[in-house]
């Protein structure tokens, strides 16, 4: 079995004009929800091996907000190419992940990120998988399952959606 986390980056700033988008910080929103999704993913176990993290600075501030929830520090690495990443290029990173890592965290952006996980679920729960593909969130967290022993063997429609999950459904405490 194999864990895929993907989690898009919480709120950013759009404060600053001229900014160059990989430089956009995080709001206090976001900062916020990096926070509150890190302690949900503490409190349920979704502790990943190893956590992949795009270049951008929002998606550098989401993981170390979220970080600190985590008794045992995963391994992480910042991974340029999950910056502006196509759902192929995304399925190449994945694909490439170390055999040993079984549950792999990936902190990335939209579209990519809802688009490759519209393509690898085939099973779970309906009402989650219909929220994940109407709308992914900033801070949404989307957690796949699949029944192979490699990331070499990912492919569409193999994976179940465990759940998905977005701060404001934590904030309201209907999670």
């Amino acid at each position: 079995m194999r864990r895929l986390m993907l989690l898009r980056h919480a709120k950013s700033d759009w404060s600053t004009p001229g900014q160059r988008d990989i430089d956009r910080a995080l709001s206090s929103r976001g900062r916020e929800s990096a926070a509150v999704m890190g302690r949900y993913m503490a409190q349920h176990g979704l502790v990943p091996d190893r956590v992949l993290v795009s270049s951008a600075r929002r998606t550098r501030e989401t993981w170390e907000l979220l970080a600190p929830s985590f008794d045992r520090q995963p391994a992480f690495a910042y991974e340029p190419r999950l910056y502006e990443a196509s759902p192929s290029r995304l399925l190449e990173i994945l694909r490439g992940a170390d055999p040993a890592v079984h549950a792999l965290l990936v902190i990335g952006h939209n579209p990519g990120l809802q688009e490759v996980a519209a393509s690898l679920v085939a099973t779970g729960d309906i009402d989650a998988r219909q929220q994940m593909l109407e709308k992914f969130p900033t801070a949404g967290l989307a957690i796949l399952d699949f029944p192979t022993d490699d990331w070499r063997n990912l492919k569409p429609d193999t994976g179940r959606l465990d759940r998905f999950v977005i701060p404001r459904a934590l904030r309201s405490g209907s999670e």
